[in-house]
């Protein structure tokens, strides 16, 4: 199950706007997606309410019985908001759970420096080091009529970070998102110059999102967007929801930020661990041992080749 994490520090940076995005553009592709708010100010959720039912679906956060959070059944792909400000534990915890971290930036100074000091910070990780969580960078609110495209470009290259494209600033963007909508469910005539803006980053992703199939498998096609889970990893005390979020929910209190409540340290997001069980590996049949000489009343038995003749 691939997630992706757009996380930046610096708050204002289009993190919902981008994490939004491109959970629609999954959606859009058949993909059963999640868009997983981590932010305290909901604002993807917020977002999701807005959406109407007949557009393609994507999945909130949902909430069982035991009003702990969970990632919904049938879940293939989830797209994760994060808050601001995000540094140390929280930051590690993230990149613990995501295959790919997006870094949305804008072009001004403070925005630059914010986000090399979290790239900084991201490299310090195992998983980001060694490449099995990829980085890339976004720019985002770009005004087509300056540099500031290349200026970014060329930054982001310093830090030896893929730079994927920029998105303009306009406001087709927002007043689509007021709208529960994205540039992916308009018309396409409309949102033809964004559009094209998209397809570069999309190049990038989609390797992420939709892996290759294995060589046993017959293909070197990319894999048609799942139904059901297949989790990397076992052994999680995550568990699944007992069926698929149908509705929006309405917001929630602090207590149950999905940052504290559905990430545990030490462990990746896989839904089915806790429902599938590995059975025991079976016992090797025992292996029979040699018998000790016992030992008779005179002492220990004396071997044959020993007595004298």
């Amino acid at each position: 199950m691939p997630v992706i994490a757009v996380v930046n520090r610096k708050g204002g940076s289009g993190k919902s706007t981008l994490a939004a995005h491109i959970a629609a553009w999954c959606a859009r592709n058949g993909s059963s997606v999640m868009l997983g708010d981590v932010d305290r100010q909901q604002s993807a959720r917020a977002w999701l309410k807005r959406r109407e039912a007949s557009l393609p679906a994507i999945a909130p956060w949902a909430v069982d019985q035991k009003n702990m959070l969970r990632v919904p059944t049938g879940i293939t792909h989830v797209v994760l908001d994060t808050p601001g400000g995000m540094h140390g534990f929280e930051l590690a915890r993230v990149v613990m759970f995501a295959d790919t971290i997006v870094m949305p930036v804008c072009n001004s100074m403070f925005d630059r420096e914010s986000a090399a000091a979290c790239h900084a910070e991201l490299m310090t990780m195992p998983r980001v080091a060694s490449g099995r969580c990829r980085l890339a960078v976004v720019g985002m609110r770009i005004d087509g009529r300056t540099n500031a495209a290349q200026t970014l470009e060329e930054w982001s290259e310093s830090l030896g970070v893929p730079f994927l494209g920029a998105l303009r600033e306009t406001q087709l963007y927002v007043r689509s998102l007021e709208r529960g909508l994205t540039i992916f469910d308009l018309q396409p005539q409309l949102a033809a110059a964004d559009l094209a803006q998209w397809n570069p980053i999309l190049q990038w992703l989609k390797p992420q999102l939709y892996p290759p199939q294995a060589a046993n498998d017959g293909s070197t096609t990319l894999r048609p967007p799942a139904r059901t889970l297949a989790p990397k990893n076992a052994a999680s005390p995550m568990t699944v929801s007992s069926a698929v979020v149908s509705k929006q929910l309405g917001s929630l209190p602090n207590s149950l930020m999905p940052a504290q409540e559905s990430m545990v340290h030490g462990g990746r997001l896989s839904t089915l661990s806790a429902s599938r069980t590995n059975p025991a590996p079976a016992r090797p049949p025992a292996t029979p041992t040699l018998a000790r000489p016992t030992r008779t009343a005179d002492g220990p038995q004396i071997p044959q080749f020993l007595k004298r003749s």
